[in-house]
């Protein structure tokens, strides 16, 4: 029966291979450093007293306050359960299932794929440059035969971020042709290099968002889209009617304030810090064969022998995230910055096992 049962789902979800998030790939240990999670939790307080209604379709207060936070307008902001709820959305608004295509920089976040192939949209794969950064004049050279174009930055995992010049001229290039989304998810840890200000520009830019990672609020799954009026108002018209649970409306609202933002500076400034600190020291390792760019939460490195040093670590309890089996990226452990306490584990054992 069970067999019969998966041949009645669409081909293309039959053939899926789902995200290997963090969690689904699971792990044992005390240490976990492998989900770019920020190492400490706020303390926010709930009122009860609506829960037996249902909540607002985009909570004013939350919109309002991101809006302030990001520097445009609130009908230029959408709030959606993470920002992976948004990269389906747009696809889902843009793209004809079995017809239209979107584009995607490898290596990089591998949700877009997923969300492309769930919808059952093609994917155009154009790999980043030698040097890890996305390769304008050949996404610039498809633009007639996509309609998402997908550019991670801070990338995740290599950390490389985008030059503006550039993106300018790609975003000039798309008018009328195609959407070109940036998904500054880690932009708090380097927000020199966001480019919310082009949406005065272009209302073909979307810029994804979320307070998963610097505001340390990954467990209520709030993130947000940035973009044209337009662009906003036929989101509007796909997302479900109740996206944002009352509980996490309050939750993001209490961070959205001037306290709960300075909370979130202080917390990237610690975290920064402990990033350079971080790589002074990985730099110094004989089995450290690259650092590559850092500009999140996350450091992702290239080992002699990766498999060794994730097999050894995980043994001593420390989870990191492996990412040697993806092409360009042999070696490669992405390592989450943690704790003080943590980081300074996860180096004693470093140490111990490329000793």
């Amino acid at each position: 029966m069970s067999s019969k049962l998966t041949l009645l789902a669409r081909k293309n979800v039959q053939e899926l291979t789902p995200y290997q998030s963090a969690r689904r790939i699971g792990g044992t240990g005390d240490v976990w450093l492998n989900a770019n999670e920020a190492p400490d939790c706020g303390h926010y307080s709930l009122d009860c007293s609506r829960l037996n209604r249902y909540p607002e379709f985009q909570p004013e207060s939350v919109i309002k306050g991101y809006a302030a936070y990001a520097g445009v307008k609130p009908e230029q902001v959408i709030t959606t359960r993470g920002a992976d709820e948004a990269i389906e959305l747009l696809i889902r608004t843009f793209c004809e299932p079995g017809v239209d295509s979107i584009l995607i920089n490898p290596p990089t976040y591998g949700m877009y794929e997923v969300s492309a192939e769930t919808c059952g949209v093609n994917i155009i794969k154009q790999d980043l440059d030698a040097n890890f950064d996305p390769d304008y004049d050949a996404i610039t050279a498809q633009l007639e035969s996509v309609n998402i174009v997908f550019l991670c930055a801070p990338n995740n995992p290599t950390g490389n971020v985008l030059n503006t010049d550039r993106l300018t001229d790609l975003l000039n290039a798309a008018k009328g042709k195609a959407i070109i989304v940036c998904d500054e998810a880690y932009i708090e840890f380097c927000p020199a290099a966001s480019q919310v200000s082009l949406l005065q520009d272009f209302d073909n830019l979307v810029i994804l968002r979320t307070l998963s990672k610097a505001f340390a609020l990954a467990s209520i799954r709030c993130g947000f889209a940035l973009a044209s009026e337009t662009v906003i108002g036929l989101l509007s018209k796909v997302i479900p009617p109740y996206p944002v649970p009352e509980p996490v409306a309050q939750i993001a609202s209490q961070a959205l304030t001037e306290s709960g933002i300075q909370v979130m500076t202080a917390r990237v400034e610690q975290l920064n810090g402990m990033r350079s600190a971080f790589i002074d020291e990985l730099n110094q390792l004989q089995g450290v064969e690259k650092v590559f760019p850092a500009t999140g939460n996350f450091v992702l490195v290239q080992f002699i022998d990766s498999q060794k040093v994730f097999s050894l670590l995980g043994k001593q309890g420390i989870v990191l995230r492996d990412f040697s089996s993806k092409a360009r990226l042999e070696n490669c452990i992405r390592i989450t910055l943690g704790s003080v306490t943590e980081m300074h584990s996860t180096l004693v054992a470093l140490k111990s096992v490329l000793s």
